[in-house]
């Protein structure tokens, strides 16, 4: 597992403008990278949409280092239905409850935390401690569980993930001690997904990846997208392997080797988004 690393979390949003400011100037996220698709991804990175779309990438670190936030936007997809399925990610910054204060973004605070709303509806839970400038502040991804038992048989007895704390309600998993974990809490009853479903990546070796497939099918767990590669102009191609744990949450396994050159930072990226940004404005008026 330590040749593993947790990438990142797939959101799918429907206003850019409003998004950007909210990662930017609230939780204070860096953009690392922006591209454009003309049409829909193979593998559904953008959900089961054929059509131009685009990926920005924001953290607070590079990729290599940190777990950051894909935030997809389908051109022409106005709204999307928000379920039970995503629960939150925690941060620990003091700063980022501090500027929400500062804009008036709408704040809750509960239980040790404060809670912000991304446009669409996406929470994050801020840790009112200084950020941490030796590690990722990103700490962990909460989603919901129908059954904890089968979920924490799929997670740690299928993929292998380490088991870090467990309650009756809850288990935190994770690939290594310094990465952002994966919660999932049970919820008591069905997991929907709505139409804004997510997808969380991690990293393997290339060589690993067919064992995961022949692992999954040996276990009767679900596919998605059979091993595929996928291109990026003018960047690296990467192969990756999409499952759905019981519950239906969406995995993402993609080789570490190719992904590093892919997601390495892009210092035009900002600009890139920002010009396209413009774009959406202008077309809004």
């Amino acid at each position: 597992m330590s040749s593993r690393r947790a990438l990142h979390f797939v959101f799918k949003v429907a206003d850019r403008t409003l998004t950007s400011k909210f990662y930017r100037e609230i939780l204070g996220m860096k953009v690392l990278r922006h591209e454009e698709f003309q049409e829909g991804c193979d593998a559904q990175c953008n959900g089961p949409y054929d059509n131009r779309w685009s990926k920005t990438m924001v953290g607070y670190g590079p990729e290599d280092t940190h777990f950051v936030v894909e935030l997809t936007y389908n051109y022409g997809v106005g709204a999307y239905e928000l379920a039970n399925d995503f629960r939150g990610i925690t941060i620990r910054s003091r700063e980022a409850v501090e500027r929400a204060r500062a804009a008036k973004w709408p704040l809750e605070e509960r239980d040790g935390l404060h809670t912000v709303e991304a446009p669409g509806g996406y929470k994050f839970h801020l840790i009112d401690d200084a950020q941490p400038k030796d590690r990722d502040p990103v700490e962990k991804v909460s989603l919901a569980s129908s059954n904890l038992k089968r979920s924490i048989e799929y997670w740690n007895g299928l993929l292998g993930f380490k088991i870090y704390e467990q309650s009756t309600k809850s288990v935190l998993l994770g690939i290594a001690d310094d990465q952002a974990k994966l919660e999932l809490y049970d919820i008591g009853g069905p997991v929907d997904h709505g139409t804004a479903f997510g997808r969380i990546a991690f990293s393997v070796p290339h060589a690993e990846q067919p064992a995961i497939s022949d692992k999954i099918k040996a276990a009767g767990g679900k596919i998605l997208t059979p091993l595929i590669s996928l291109d990026t102009p003018g960047k690296a191609t990467v192969r990756v392997i999409i499952l759905a744990d019981p519950d239906g949450h969406e995995i993402c396994f993609v080789d570490d080797e190719n992904f590093r050159e892919l997601s390495k930072f892009d210092p035009e990226g900002e600009k890139l988004l920002d010009r396209y940004i413009a774009k959406d404005l202008a077309r809004s008026k």
